[in-house]
């Protein structure tokens, strides 16, 4: 079916508005929104109507509602149960906007990577030069980030270069930890456990007794307590008693969250309730590495 661009604007306007609102939409709300008379947006509605795309709600709380037809009308696919797919301008969150469709308009281009995204929401905010965030997608856990150099409000488009792009894995923590890591006994010294982590060429790991591991110790606490003058210190007099662990079963991606949240350089990993083994930031990192 082919639109004219005004028709194609109110019709995403009225689905973008009942998206937000979950109810007939008024045609002065419809033509706030694409800055447009009133009257026009009336007078295309009986078109609209016509075509199927709109039907009219009568009443106090009336208005319009999109039809099937509409999403077909406008290249959109009406999903029963929909994911939103983030997305954020200068790293503020869009609220009630999901990406629809990411197409790459150049892959061959040696230099450059331009993508189009297609939003069902308002995209009137961007401006040429913002930063644009997409994602993570519900499947791949893509995500997209990069600058606008256009916007197509016909369409509810925006199009990008792609600065960065990364798929983050999906697979269980348990798969990337190092099992059986490298501990350090906590009756130690200070100097024996320099020797452990140096040796090891590592920045922290977890301290052990014969309970267990009962906490975790990095240069950065052996430094501290030389500069304090206290040299005398056993590791467990020294080390961080609050382990904070994530669920062997945990995607990747959601501990990528708990590192940011929690603002550590390690996570302990429990299988089956125990501490079994240690990731890194370094070793998401690793994982993360394409080449």
């Amino acid at each position: 079916m082919e639109l004219t661009p005004i028709q194609k604007e109110i019709l995403t306007a009225l689905i973008n508005l009942y998206r937000t609102r979950k109810q007939a939409i008024k045609g002065e709300d419809i033509a706030e929104i694409i800055k447009r008379n009133p009257g026009t947006v009336r007078n295309q509605m009986q078109s609209l109507k016509a075509l199927g795309l709109v039907e009219g709600v009568p009443g106090p709380k009336g208005g319009y509602k999109a039809t099937g037809a509409t999403y077909r009308a406008l290249s959109l696919s009406e999903l029963d149960k929909e994911t939103t797919v983030p997305i954020r301008r200068n790293d503020e969150l869009i609220e009630n906007a999901t990406a629809s469709e990411i197409s790459f308009t150049t892959v061959r281009h040696p230099d450059l990577c331009n993508a189009t995204v297609h939003v069902i929401g308002d995209i009137r905010k961007f401006d040429v030069g913002d930063g644009i965030v997409i994602g993570p997608t519900p499947v791949n856990k893509l995500m997209i980030r990069g600058s606008v150099i256009g916007r197509d409000d016909t369409e509810n488009s925006i199009l990008f270069v792609i600065q960065e792009m990364i798929s983050l894995p999906k697979k269980p923590v348990k798969n990337y930890i190092k099992e059986n890591p490298i501990t350090i006994p906590a009756a130690s010294t200070i100097q024996e456990a320099s020797r452990i982590l140096v040796k090891n060429n590592i920045h922290g790991a977890p301290v052990k007794d014969k309970d267990g591991i009962v906490g975790v110790v990095t240069l950065t606490d052996i430094g501290k307590t030389l500069a304090e003058g206290k040299t005398s210190l056993k590791i467990k007099d020294i080390m961080s008693k609050d382990i904070i662990s994530v669920d062997g079963e945990m995607p990747l991606y959601e501990v990528v969250k708990v590192f940011n949240k929690e603002k550590v350089g390690r996570l302990m990993v429990k299988i089956n309730g125990e501490l079994t083994g240690i990731i890194s930031k370094t070793d998401i990192l690793g994982k993360l590495a394409v080449y």
